[in-house]
């Protein structure tokens, strides 16, 4: 049977530790083993970005409004636009978020790994420098 996803809980404004900039989030859906799948919508404002950081198992995100970035690093810039989807593969570091002077929201899908792996879903590193994000 079919289940209705249901917003899961409140808007959380983004850890200062993990964001640089206003960075919003709702959680949509946190699978219930066997699933293990996560679905957030995040909101960006203009030059808000995350820190460096890896998924465990890899991460998908859909841009739905705006204009921004996604980096792996040691990698060129992508710019991003509705529509864009983007996949970073398990263990790879990037960054992603909006444009200095645009808002920027995407859907981030990304999967936990295995109970019995002891990893954490996400690994969050250093944030960028002034001269890493395009200004």
């Amino acid at each position: 049977m079919s289940t209705h996803l249901q917003l899961k809980g409140p808007t959380v404004t983004g850890p200062e530790q993990w964001f640089t900039g206003d960075v919003y989030f709702n959680a949509y859906y946190t699978g219930q083993e066997p699933s293990r799948a996560r679905l957030n919508l995040v909101r960006f404002t203009p030059g808000a970005h995350t820190a460096w950081h890896r998924h465990a198992v890899g991460q998908t995100l859909h841009v739905t409004d705006g204009v921004g970035y996604v980096q792996t690093r040691g990698e060129e810039l992508i710019e991003l636009h509705p529509g864009d989807t983007v996949y970073t593969p398990a263990g790879e570091w990037h960054w992603h978020g909006a444009a200095p002077d645009q808002f920027m929201s995407h859907l981030a899908l990304w999967e936990a790994p295995g109970p019995a792996s002891g990893e954490p879903e996400t690994t969050w590193g250093d944030k960028l420098t002034t001269s890493e994000y395009p200004a």
